[in-house]
């Protein structure tokens, strides 16, 4: 007889703030079986967004913990502390997820909570980064994925992956480029560590026991 331990799926939370084409590619992942999960819930910190109607659509539970309700940042972190603890995840997901998370929240989780950027880090933390690479000339731009540290932005990559920056590209045609990107390497990333691939130790990504380089895993050699 199958352990029905052994058989049981992982659990995946999801972190939205908008329209959540990130949780699509997520939720197809699982129902596509290249992620060996189910994503038990989808949680909003603002209420109505196209994210919210996603998980609806997919069957998935979904709530929205509405940051403006709460008279601080720490407060608002608490409710949301106390939800994911209910919920026991295997796997905290930010996809698009515009809150700055307190250090104590952070810490709280740490390990479990990933997060996908439209730069490649280091470079261009914060808001704006298709334009501020514009701006500086880049010839590159791109999106990591990485694992949430205290630090803004500033945890150890997981994977990148880098687009051209073009003459007649503006933040707009350079965003819908790395979009591309993000719906790629964010599933296979979560995949990783689903399977049990990818973990953080000691301050560190480590995909396969290996310590991974600054800038992730190349994406030649370990999307698969």
């Amino acid at each position: 007889m199958l352990d029905k331990q052994a058989s049981k799926k992982s659990r995946i939370v999801v972190l939205i703030s908008g329209s959540g084409s990130n949780l699509q590619a997520i939720i197809d992942g699982c129902q596509h079986r290249q992620i060996n999960a189910e994503v038990a819930m989808v949680i909003s910190n603002r209420p109505g967004v196209f994210g919210l109607q996603r998980a609806e659509q997919a069957g998935i539970a979904n709530v929205c913990i509405d940051h403006k309700l709460f008279a601080s940042r720490e407060d608002f972190d608490k409710a949301l502390n106390d939800k994911l603890k209910e919920l026991n995840a295997d796997l905290i997901v930010l996809a698009g997820f515009m809150r700055i998370l307190t250090p104590t929240f952070v810490t709280n989780f740490i390990g479990k909570l990933v997060n996908i950027h439209p730069s490649l880090l280091p470079k261009y933390p914060g808001l704006n980064t298709h334009q501020r690479a514009i701006d500086d000339g880049e010839s590159k731009a791109g999106v990591t994925v990485h694992f949430v540290t205290p630090e803004l932005d500033g945890g150890p990559a997981i994977i990148q992956a880098p687009v051209s920056i073009e003459t007649n590209d503006d933040a707009s045609s350079l965003a819908a480029k790395v979009l591309i990107e993000e719906h790629r390497i964010y599933p296979l990333a979560i995949s990783w560590f689903i399977d049990g691939r990818l973990s953080l130790t000691h301050g560190k990504a480590t995909l396969d026991n290996e310590i991974l380089p600054s800038h992730g895993a190349k994406n030649s050699s370990n999307a698969q």
